[in-house]
C-alpha cells in the first residue's frame, strides 16, 4: 500500500504556476504581522503629544487605507524576472492566487479594512466629519478589491503599455 503525496499547494495552484511575488499573502504569518503593524502604526499615533484618541484612530485607519491601496492596488508588475513578463501589467491585488476572487488571503485584506473602519467609528463615538474621513478611506480601500474592477484603470491611471 502507497501512501499518497501530501498535497501542500492550494486547489488553484500547481508548483509550475506559483507567482512568487503573491504567495506571501497566503500564509498566516503575513496576516498576523499586518496586524501588528496596525497596532504598531495607532501605538505611533498615540504617544504624538496633543493628538487626541479619536483623530489617532481616524489617523489609523486613513493611513493603513493608503498604504495598502499603494500597495495592492496601484503598483503594477513584479519585482523578480521568474514570471517572464506574465504579471507586467497586473496589480498585486490581481496577482493574488491567479486573480481567483474570494480566496481566504482575498477574503482576510478585505475584512480588515472593514474591522479598522468599524473600530475606528467606534473609538471616534460616531462624530460626522471623522466617520465621513473614515468612510471615504474605506471607500478608496474597498471599491479597487471589487471582482467588478478586476483589471479595471480609471480614467486611464496607472495603465501601462508595453510593446508587443
Amino acid at each position: 500500500m502507497t501512501t499518497p503525496e501530501p498535497y501542500s499547494y492550494s486547489e488553484l495552484e500547481t508548483p509550475d504556476e506559483i507567482n512568487q511575488n503573491s504567495r506571501w499573502l497566503n500564509f498566516r504569518g503575513s496576516w498576523i504581522t499586518n496586524l501588528v503593524m496596525i497596532v504598531v502604526l495607532r501605538f505611533m499615533f498615540s504617544i504624538v503629544p496633543g493628538l487626541s484618541t479619536e483623530a489617532a484612530w481616524t489617523l489609523t485607519n486613513v493611513v493603513y487605507n493608503t498604504i495598502t491601496f499603494f500597495m495592492f492596488h496601484w503598483f503594477i508588475g513584479t519585482p523578480f524576472d521568474l514570471s517572464q513578463g506574465e504579471y507586467e501589467n497586473l496589480t498585486l491585488w490581481e496577482q493574488i492566487d491567479n486573480g481567483a476572487q474570494f480566496t481566504p488571503a482575498k477574503k482576510y485584506l478585505t475584512a480588515v479594512p472593514i474591522s479598522l473602519f468599524l473600530l475606528s467609528t467606534h473609538y471616534t463615538h460616531y462624530d460626522f466629519l471623522t466617520f465621513m474621513i473614515n468612510l471615504a478611506s474605506l471607500i478608496v480601500a474597498l471599491v479597487p478589491k471589487l471582482p467588478q474592477m478586476h483589471r479595471v484603470r480609471l480614467f486611464g491611471l496607472n495603465n501601462k503599455k508595453y510593446p508587443d
